[in-house]
């Protein structure tokens, strides 16, 4: 797994965790933070994927 992936999972990770402590706090802009960071996971994922190919 190249460097960018394993940043890719642990933003996604990271991601997760801060929606999920959004969703506990019943806090809006935290759990909208993490989905952000999700969607920044997702694309970091692809362009790795690119430049494997």
């Amino acid at each position: 797994m190249s460097e960018e992936k394993v940043k890719a999972v642990l933003k996604d990770i990271e991601g997760k965790a801060q929606e999920a402590a959004g969703e506990a706090a019943d806090d809006t802009s935290m759990k909208v933070k993490g989905k952000l960071k999700q969607g920044e996971a997702e694309v970091r994922d692809r362009i790795a994927e690119l430049k494997e190919d």
